[in-house]
């Protein structure tokens, strides 16, 4: 890292991975998790790292409807915390939002020291480490079936970054609207996710933070046009064009 000036192009790339290697070492990361990122950095590249157009529109709408939500949930793994924990943590506040630990690879430990990581950067309540309040969501074989049931269990609005598709799948069965972060706008959480923000989760969630408190002022009316004028399906089709174009100017510079 040392080599690399702070601004060159794969400066941010590099210091992306070292802050997940810390929290791998740090008891955060799931091992799994760092073979994920690797997928989503290449989708990264294939969208130029910049937010998109698209990007920024399915911010809106995600910042809308997390806005009207009565019962708004951020779940958090592993990989979120590690990169954006300061992020999440104002979201939360700025949304009234509540804030649960939800893993795939499940392990106590790893849950306890998301926790402390999350508390450190200002949560006064995190969710999912009280087996008494645990609920299970049906048709859902992983470990993220456990739930908590004042959290995600009584959610209208999830936001899950870095997703899995079957849960949700799971979690749309249940009346949920889910709103997640998928650099691969073809992956089966994305095109199944009422809204899906194609980007990096650092630059998106920073994103989406500062859109969420612009749109705090707007009136129901207004946020309820945002969320009915937005097609998931339309804006994966535009992320997909997006990396179509950045491929052939690539292909030009060859």
């Amino acid at each position: 890292m040392a080599l690399i000036p702070k601004n060159h192009p794969r400066a941010k790339s590099l210091l992306i991975r070292e802050r997940l290697v810390d929290g791998f070492e740090n008891g955060v990361v799931a091992k799994e998790g760092l073979l994920a990122h690797g997928r989503g950095e290449a989708f990264d590249y294939l969208l130029g790292e910049k937010t998109t157009k698209a990007a920024k529109k399915a911010i809106r709408a995600a910042a809308s409807a997390l806005i009207l939500a009565k019962n708004p949930i951020i779940s958090v793994n592993g990989n979120v915390t590690a990169l954006c924990p300061k992020e999440i943590v104002q979201l939360a506040k700025t949304l009234d939002a509540k804030i649960e630990v939800n893993l795939f690879y499940e392990n106590r430990e790893r849950r306890k020291n998301i926790v402390k990581i999350l508390k450190k950067n200002g949560a006064k309540n995190v969710l999912g480490l009280q087996p008494k309040f645990y609920k299970r969501i049906p048709g859902l074989d992983s470990a993220r079936r456990i739930v908590d049931k004042n959290g995600i269990h009584a959610a209208d609005v999830v936001l899950v970054p870095l997703e899995d598709g079957d849960r949700t799948i799971s979690l749309k069965k249940l009346g949920k609207k889910v709103i997640t972060f998928d650099l691969n706008p073809l992956s089966r959480t994305a095109q199944t996710a009422q809204v899906t923000i194609v980007d990096n989760v650092i630059r998106g969630m920073k994103e989406l933070l500062v859109v969420s408190k612009k749109l705090s002022s707007k009136n129901e009316q207004t946020l309820k046009k945002i969320v009915s004028g937005f097609d998931n399906k339309k804006n994966l089709s535009a992320n997909i064009s997006e990396i179509k174009k950045h491929l052939n100017r690539r292909a030009h510079l060859v």
